[in-house]
């Protein structure tokens, strides 16, 4: 008779359980061999009992077919991240695409093309969305003007203190120069009355120191130019010339026209 099939479970006997590991191990390292000469397969094969000791086989080394291994793993790894975040980009690119034609669209309908397809209801939407860009851009309008006209009332403030400031300089400056003025003819009116005094007071030294000159300088003759103002009227020039003669008995008289 063959044979039975086995139960697959643990061993709950101790010592059975012992003495299976060998056998079974032995058994697995002899396949892993057998495996690797039949077929040229690369077989690693690492073994820990139940008290921690290692068994291990390897055809072409353990490390070095372990080393293949996690390369294999991060390049697989590398790999599906890669495709994943390829088809996140397709994905997004796709979101972004579509929103872009229906941003064109509601562009060619706010300019009035492509009305056909719209229905009643949507025609409506549009409308209101054009009565509202229209309010908002009116009270921006509006904004900005009561911002300029504020602005040139700020401007005229300022062009109004600064004439203000002008102006004051001005008469400041005016009325500076009309002092200067004025102290100028006073000082030459002064001028003018020292430089008669001087002259009164030096003639007077003259006469005092010389009375006889001074008599004889009285009896000189002396040339008048001009009419005489006792003369009344032209036509009377030649009635009333009055005449005094010299000691030569000249006239020392001039007519009004002789220069």
């Amino acid at each position: 008779m063959g044979r039975g099939r086995v139960e697959l479970k643990r061993i709950e006997n101790k010592i059975n359980r012992q003495v299976t590991f060998p056998k079974r191990r032995n058994g697995l390292l002899k396949k892993a061999y057998e495996l690797s000469v039949l077929c040229d397969a690369e077989v690693a094969l690492i073994i820990f009992s139940s008290r921690g000791k290692l068994y291990e086989f390897g055809s072409a080394g353990t490390t070095k077919t372990l080393e293949r291994y996690q390369h294999c793993c991060y390049n697989a790894q590398d790999s599906n991240g890669a495709l994943s975040e390829t088809q996140s980009w397709y994905q997004e690119m796709s979101k972004l695409k579509a929103k872009f034609e229906a941003l064109q669209r509601t562009q060619r309908h706010l300019l009035g093309e492509d009305l056909g397809p719209l229905s009643v209801k949507e025609l409506q939407q549009l409308e209101k969305q054009l009565e509202c860009s229209l309010s908002l851009a009116r009270q921006r309008k509006t904004q900005l003007m009561m911002e300029q006209v504020e602005e040139l009332r700020r401007k005229e403030r300022q062009l109004g203190d600064i004439n203000r400031q002008l102006k004051r300089k001005l008469d400041a400056e005016g009325s500076n120069s009309n002092n200067y003025r004025a102290m100028q003819q006073i000082t030459w009116a002064a001028g003018t009355v020292v430089d008669e005094g001087a002259a009164a007071y030096h003639m007077q030294q003259q006469q005092q120191q010389h009375p006889n000159h001074s008599a004889a300088m009285d009896c000189e003759p002396t040339l008048q130019i001009g009419y005489p103002h006792q003369f009344a009227a032209p036509d009377q020039a030649a009635n009333n010339i009055p005449r005094s003669s010299g000691p030569g008995g000249e006239n020392n008289f001039m007519l009004g026209w002789v220069l």
